[in-house]
């Protein structure tokens, strides 16, 4: 190559001088001619030697250009028989019509052309039928190949990446995960112990994780009497998913023989990058645990998904009147520190949500500030509707009872949002107020989802309550008694907890009886509370034909369905539900009936052997282990079915994400 470009400028130089020379003898010509004739005579072996080093020049050129084009065609055919890349020609009916060596070495018999794709390799196929050209990794004769498609040509190159894949999976599998390890109910459990005991209990629980750490080679370190941390990898974590944390089980059944009800909560982080946001997901992750009840396992991964495992049972009641008293005199602060009050709970709402809203607006106005209910009356079920009625009969009362665009135009930077009955946004009654609402509380008794209100003030959220009725009667009694309960408003809240207990046989606590107790020294009338909830004898044979419908699935799950083409109030689907829970061989009753055009709804009840919440949440849907729902959008009855179905079956075998 320097001796092209050498050649190339020497003769550029030659050319140069040999016409420079011309031009000059053209100019004597006019002046001497003997002078011409003899320069003409010098220059002409120049113009020779120009002319002869011209000739040899192309004749290099020539030469030079035909021995690298015969060795890049030599390369590229070694390149296309020989390099480890593989090479396939496809026409339109799949057939192979050409393959390179190295490709045909995966096979047996070593032969690919004229042979289909659908005999030789059928993974290929949805990748070619897929539009445009595209990259894809398929897994063909164990190895893993990534496919490059030219369809214009009708072309594959497969780069073989089974190497780099174990590498990558390697890299996966050690990366670190960290997880916080929290005995639930600890400190309660063991004050009143003495040292003999607590020693006792102390050290089965630490002999039991050690045990299942050293079993599964994860670093356990106890930080405080209630809380361990864990170190462990994605691979680790995979086996632990697989056997569905025996380890919850092991640590309930130890403490069971020992008659002491303590269970465990494990918030696991991974897929972070650094160690501080795995901490971060960790603790995340315990929190989610603890807050829907604890005894389970919350894994959050950097995606933003959550899985959970266990909580298939009913939670201890672990509240004490301590923190009731201090939520009520932080609740009291906020609603001091505002121009008003106003209280929200979710859409289609429960006598619950009614009574709870009725009863924080009562709080608001023993501490001197005007309290509001936002209510869209489109949505209340005829319960709530003979409620309204009958506060309508109350002028005080009902002219606190606004429209969500009432409540839009009324709120300001200082007014206090309550949302009462529900934590996930997409729930609430008007998303536009919470959106534009500065300071936000946030009152529930149902387990805590991944969708949570962002950034509230006061949060709280107690899954062992029997309602949220029942955690607002327990805040009023730490109020100013300059304001007394009426009897509306004490009948209002006992309904809400009659609903959500059916009557005092769910989820039903000591707790549950104090608050009712309460209740009816405020005047509650229960006479009044069976008027609200009684039903007509339509509504009664409605039911009647949803229950007529039951079919048994597995495990006692009784799944009841009504028709494409009937509509159904969600109140008298949950019934259904509560119906079919009260037959005998009925472990968790489902009722999968319209509730509105192209709406589904799936309402669940169990017995606390089931958990249903968990159940409705993988349909996107939540509530409480005993009691839960869901909406499912554009789909059909059958539809609904079979996704519930599989929830159930997916339930049964353990896991559960969200």
């Amino acid at each position: 190559m320097p001796t092209y470009f050498l050649h190339r400028v020497m003769r550029r130089l030659l050319i140069g001088l040999s016409v420079s020379l011309v031009l000059l003898l053209a100019v004597f010509a006019f002046f001497n001619w003997w002078i011409t004739l003899i320069g003409f005579l010098l220059v002409t072996p120049l113009l020779w030697f120009s002319f002869s080093f011209e000739k040899r020049f192309f004749e290099d050129t020539e030469e030079y250009i035909s021995t690298l084009s015969y060795r890049i065609k030599r390369v590229g055919e070694e390149a296309l028989m020989e390099m480890p890349v593989g090479i396939l020609l496809y026409n339109d009916d799949f057939y192979v019509e050409w393959a390179n060596p190295y490709l045909s070495t995966f096979l047996e018999d070593g032969t690919m052309i004229g042979r289909s794709l659908y005999d030789v390799a059928d993974v290929l196929v949805p990748v070619i039928k897929k539009e445009g050209s595209l990259e894809e990794t398929v897994t063909w004769q164990e190895r893993i190949f990534r496919v490059v498609h030219k369809s214009d040509e009708k072309l594959l190159y497969f780069f073989d990446v089974t190497e780099q894949s174990e590498v990558e999976q390697q890299f996966e599998a050690d990366r670190t995960v960290l997880a916080v390890i929290f005995l639930d109910n600890y400190d309660e459990l063991t004050q009143g112990m003495d040292d003999s005991a607590r020693s006792n209990i102390n050290s089965s629980v630490t002999t039991l994780l050690n045990n299942w750490a050293n079993e599964h080679h994860i670093y356990v370190k106890r930080i405080s009497s209630d809380r361990f941390i864990a170190v462990l990898n994605e691979n680790i974590l995979r086996d632990l998913e697989h056997e569905k944390f025996t380890i919850l089980d092991s640590i309930r059944e130890m403490t069971s023989k020992q008659n002491v009800p303590l269970t465990l909560s494990i918030g696991i982080g991974s897929g972070a990058e650094t160690l501080p946001e795995l901490g971060i997901q960790a603790q995340s992750s315990l929190d989610l645990a603890l807050g829907r009840g604890g005894d389970q396992v919350a894994i959050k991964q950097q995606s933003g998904k959550v899985k959970f495992y266990g909580g298939k049972t009913n939670p201890m009641e672990k509240r004490t009147r301590v923190r009731a008293r201090v939520i009520s005199h932080a609740l009291r602060e906020l609603i001091v520190g505002s121009d008003k009050v106003i209280v929200m709970g979710h859409k289609r709402p429960d006598m619950d949500a009614i009574g709870a809203a009725i009863g924080i607006r009562k709080i608001a106005q023993m501490n001197n500030r005007e309290g509001y209910v936002a209510l869209d009356f489109s949505q209340i079920d005829s319960g709530v509707k003979r409620l309204m009625d009958e506060i309508k009969t109350k002028p005080e009362l009902y002219s606190h009872i606004i429209t969500p665009e009432e409540a839009i135009e009324m709120a300001t930077e200082d007014t206090l949002l309550v949302i009462v009955d529900t934590h996930k946004p997409s729930l609430v009654i008007e998303e536009k107020l919470l959106r534009n609402a500065e300071k936000v509380v946030v009152i529930d008794h149902h387990r805590r989802g991944e969708e949570f209100i962002q950034n509230p003030l006061l949060v709280y959220m107690e899954p062992y309550a029997s309602s949220t009725a029942e955690l607002v009667t327990e805040l009023l009694d730490y109020q100013p008694k300059h304001e007394k309960i009426t009897m509306l408003e004490a009948t209002a809240l006992l309904a809400g907890i009659i609903v959500d207990t059916k009557s005092f046989t769910l989820r039903t606590g000591s707790r549950t009886f104090d608050a009712a107790s309460y209740l009816r020294t405020q005047g509650a009338d229960t006479v009044l509370v069976q008027q609200f909830l009684r039903e007509d004898v339509t509504t009664y044979l409605e039911r009647a034909r949803l229950v007529e419908t039951v079919e048994f699935f597995v495990h006692g799950m009784a799944i009841a369905t009504g028709e494409d083409q009937n509509i159904h109030d969600s109140v008298l689907i949950a019934q259904a539900a509560d119906t079919l829970l009260s037959m005998e061989d009925v472990a968790a009753s489902f009722v999968v009936a319209m509730r509105d055009e192209n709406v589904v709804g799936i309402s669940a009840r169990s017995l606390g052997t089931v958990n249903v919440q968990v159940i409705m949440e993988k349909l996107d849907g939540g509530g409480h282990l005993t009691n839960a729902a869901t909406q499912l959008y554009d789909s059909t009855i059958d539809e609904a079915v079979e996704r519930l179905k599989a929830a159930i079956n997916e339930y049964i075998e353990g896991g559960t994400e969200e």
